[in-house]
């Protein structure tokens, strides 16, 4: 199918000459303070609400490119017939995509804008006849019109986004419009093709010049719309989360119930900022909150309770003057930190010695024996808050307390294993073994325990010469 190479009317033309010579001498004119800041507001905004791939700030002048892809609708179809483009192209093509090469608009910012004069500008995409390109242009200078002065780019943005396709009543299957190729679709220096249809005898019509079908083949659009469309659909692959099917990740959740869940995700998110070495607790005991601090400072603000503090004293934050704690105090309490790890690593030893705890709880004057210790030990865990306070009276909170720990200590020897990075215990009930530590995000070996690359963990299970190999 060819295309009428947005014939406008040549009043319209005239008019547009007209606007052109106006730009002309408002170039001239020197930029007023207001639309000198108000142009680079707008390009700051606009370089900080998108992306580099959506938006490129010109460096020679006030101006850019921006990209614009359009949302499809799914399994949107695009055609190209085989009888377009001067017969160049003699099949067919057909097929289903869900992203398009984007609309580009590039636009230079004159003196007078935003008071006065719009941005001066073009717009070329290889999907979109110049027909069609140009009723995009009127468009926008519809919409600078509406604006009345105001900044417009941001709105030009959103129409091009959210508008194109209801605009001009794209719909699937759409049938791709080119112009001709090759000679016979020239364009002389007053902007009038001498022709631009297969059909018919050649028609004088005035092209937008601002309006560009960028294509110079059908070959190469057909090689841009499959890639295009590949690259697209793999960006955003990359950019989100699906769920394994073998550990089922995304299933903790509903299996679990929202308190358990909930308890897991603070736990882990308290795991998780405990080894940032940036992120101290705010010191206020009614508050507890995480804050961020900044690189080499002292100072800390609770985002919760607004409360600064010092992050060397934890008392209120007392600027240049020296910390109300001294050198010796410091040590003291990081000997007192060390000692408290310390004391903590020899009770698991010893709890890890059943004939240590037994010991332990014979100095009761109520001695127990192993029997009775399951027995208690059982009840204790079974009983509400009265009976385990009733059960602490009776035998001792802290041999107990000992006791329960030593289950959990059993379990642990049994049913998990130790990350080789971090040491935490992990535990496996089916999948592949392939493995990831929840508290350091490190990939390691089920069957080994060898830690794994980052970048290609399963390379391990593909290595020949590994005892692992094929075992995955």
């Amino acid at each position: 199918m060819f295309c009428d190479a947005a014939a406008l009317t040549a009043s319209s033309g005239c008019s547009s000459s007209t606007r052109l010579a106006e730009r002309r001498d408002l170039h001239r004119q020197p930029m007023s303070r207001e639309d000198k800041e108000a142009q680079e507001d707008e390009l700051l905004a606009l370089a900080s609400i998108y992306s580099e791939d959506e938006f490129k700030r010109s460096e020679t002048a006030p101006g850019g490119e921006i990209c614009v892809c359009l949302d499809l609708p799914p399994n949107f179809s695009v055609a190209i017939k085989g009888d377009c483009a001067s017969n160049e192209y003699m099949g067919s093509f057909e097929d289903i995509v869900s992203f398009l090469p984007p609309i580009i608009l590039d636009f230079e910012l004159p003196p007078g804008y935003p008071s006065t004069d719009p941005p001066a500008f073009k717009l070329s995409c290889k999907w979109l006849s110049p027909s069609q390109l140009a009723l995009l242009c009127q468009r926008l200078e519809n919409l600078w019109e509406e604006y009345a002065g105001g900044v417009v780019l941001f709105a030009w943005m959103q129409f091009l986004k959210e508008g194109t396709l209801e605009y001009l009543k794209i719909n699937s299957p759409y049938e791709i419009q080119l112009c001709e190729f090759g000679p016979k679709c020239i364009r002389n220096n007053s902007g009038i093709s001498d022709s631009c249809s297969a059909t018919g005898p050649a028609e004088a019509v005035i092209w937008d010049k601002r309006a560009i079908q960028d294509v110079e083949s059908v070959a190469a659009l057909i090689d841009c719309i499959l890639d295009f469309n590949e690259a697209q659909q793999k960006k955003c692959f990359d950019s989100k989360w699906y769920m394994c099917n073998i550990c089922f990740s995304e299933k903790v959740k509903l299996l679990v119930g929202e308190e358990l869940f909930s308890r897991y995700d603070r736990l882990l998110l308290q795991s998780s900022l405990d080894l940032m070495a940036d992120v101290v607790y705010c010191p206020l005991l009614n508050c507890q909150t995480p804050v961020m601090l900044e690189p080499g400072g002292t100072m800390g603000i609770c985002s919760n309770c607004n409360y600064a503090f010092c992050t060397l004293c934890k008392m209120v934050y007392h600027g240049v003057a020296g910390c109300n704690i001294t050198t010796e105090k410091l040590v003291e309490e990081d000997l007192e930190e060390d000692q408290d790890e310390k004391l903590f690593e020899e009770d698991l030893e010893e709890d890890q010695d059943e004939k240590l705890v037994e010991e332990d709880l014979e100095e009761d004057h109520d001695v127990f024996t192993p029997e009775k210790l399951i027995l208690v030990r059982e009840e204790y865990l079974e009983a509400d808050a009265a009976g385990k306070k009733l059960l602490e009276k009776r035998y001792g909170k802290h041999k107990i307390l000992k006791a329960v720990e030593r289950k959990s200590t059993e379990w642990l020897e049994t049913n998990t294993q130790q990350c080789p990075n971090c040491n935490a215990s992990i535990q496996k009930d089916g999948g592949c073994n392939k493995m990831i530590c929840r508290k350091c995000n490190k990939d390691f070996c089920w069957l080994c325990f060898a830690v794994l690359s980052t970048e290609n963990p399963y390379d391990h299970f593909k290595d020949i010469s590994s005892g692992c190999f094929n075992q995955m």
